[in-house]
């Protein structure tokens, strides 16, 4: 629970939620290129330059169908009632073209995606015909083209195919492949630490004793980490011990261009965070932003570093991390998702006190006139059962103080900040 008062925050330099975002994305410097190779692993990485295509794809002329390979002109006058008999010359298989050209009055027999013989112009389907001793019979006559895919059709040579910045997916992945380049350069993936602190804090599987709490945020915190790209050392719980916090502090950004820890950054009398960031040359750029869940939110840099001092609260880590922290990541890997923020409709009537913006968790479903919202239930900062389900945070402006239902508000889809899947 925060120790903050109205007018300590106040005090502190409370900053809007935009402002917060426009403060830590000032100062993050993308990281630089890595040749990556193309397997499964690249799933997530970012591209750090634009993926160009040495050659057409595909690089050949070649069939749609299973079929014959004709020149159209042998065909101009086949019809059902009089088919024109073609010699069978050959095959081309996918991987195994035609040894031979294609010669008037010939058929090849094609595959799907063979390449189209020399001297072909047309494909008739198999359906379309009837194989005889030494020939094909064909009963239609085709257009110059028909069912032939051309060299190019899918990526032109020297076209742009994926920008500097997108994210490889799966087809990212195999458009990648079809481009040839098995090692794409792509961002050099940022190391981050975990730092979680209260002597309250017990693991999943230890005894529960009197006052304890499960640390729940090595886990989700860990996790988000991890799905914005990042490298995430495995978290460190430290106790609320003044030496102790300094320590895992300097150990935390001894080899690590980001260090996030949750818990620890308001002041009471147990909270060492930020003295000891201050000590070990780490510059406060704000501390508390007029957001609920979150108000205890801390940001500072030292050199390229980003320190991230998220709240104690689950929920508040979760919401923070997601509204700051991934975006970071995101930038330091030059990702172009960075913000993406859209409108939905709200479903239920949401009341609040005016002097902060609110994050809402809620759930999406489409609609005729768009996106619409449902909260998830109760929406306390220690609830976290609250984010299950979550599809997005509706973000209610901190001058509001009721959002009626029907209403139209903005949303920051999960998925988009930090690779959430609910």
């Amino acid at each position: 629970m925060s120790h903050y008062s109205d007018a300590e925050m106040a005090a502190s330099g409370l900053v809007e939620l935009e402002r917060a975002r426009e403060l830590v994305l000032e100062r993050v410097r993308p990281l630089g290129p890595e040749p990556v190779p193309l397997d499964m692993h690249a799933v997530g990485r970012v591209l750090a330059e634009d993926a160009v295509a040495p050659a057409p794809v595909p690089a050949f002329d070649n069939s749609a169908m299973d079929g014959f390979a004709v020149r159209a002109q042998d065909l101009s006058g086949a019809r059902a009632r009089s088919p024109v008999i073609l010699r069978l010359a050959g095959e081309s298989r996918a991987g195994r073209p035609a040894e031979a050209a294609l010669q008037p009055g010939e058929a090849i027999a094609i595959s799907t995606g063979a390449m189209l013989p020399a001297g072909a112009d047309a494909v008739v389907r198999v359906e379309d015909t009837a194989r005889l001793d030494g020939g094909v019979e064909v009963a239609l006559a085709p257009s110059v083209g028909s069912d032939v895919r051309r060299a190019g059709e899918d990526v032109e040579q020297g076209a742009t195919v994926l920008r500097a910045g997108t994210t490889i997916g799966p087809i990212e992945l195999g458009v990648l492949a079809s481009l040839g380049n098995p090692r794409p350069r792509c961002a050099i993936r940022p190391r981050v630490s975990l730092l979680v602190t209260g002597d309250e804090l017990s693991g999943p599987g230890d005894p529960l004793r009197p006052g304890m709490v499960r640390d729940t945020s090595s886990l989700t915190i860990g996790s988000m980490i991890a799905r914005a790209g990042a490298l995430v050392e495995n978290p460190v719980r430290v106790p609320d011990d003044r030496d102790r916090t300094r320590e895992a502090l300097e150990r935390a950004l001894e080899d690590t261009e980001v260090c996030v820890v949750c818990g620890g950054v308001s002041v009471g009398e147990h909270d060492h965070v930020r003295p000891s960031l201050a000590a070990i040359g780490v510059e406060q750029v704000f501390w508390g932003i007029a957001l609920r869940p979150g108000r205890p939110t801390w940001f500072g840099v030292r050199g390229r570093q980003l320190v991230f001092g998220l709240p104690g609260n689950p929920v508040s880590a979760v919401v923070t991390f997601a509204l700051l922290a991934a975006p970071a990541l995101r930038a330091l890997q030059g990702a172009l998702e960075v913000a993406a923020g859209t409108t939905a409709v709200l479903d239920d009537t949401y009341e609040k006190r005016a002097g902060r913006a609110h994050a809402v968790r809620c759930r999406l479903r489409l609609a005729h006139d768009g996106w619409h919202a449902r909260l998830t239930g109760r929406q306390g900062s220690h609830v976290l059962t609250s984010l299950l389900g979550a599809d997005a945070l509706a973000l209610i402006p901190a001058s509001s103080t009721a959002v009626r239902a029907g209403e139209r508000v903005a949303i920051e889809p999960l998925r988009t900040l930090t690779g959430w899947s609910a």
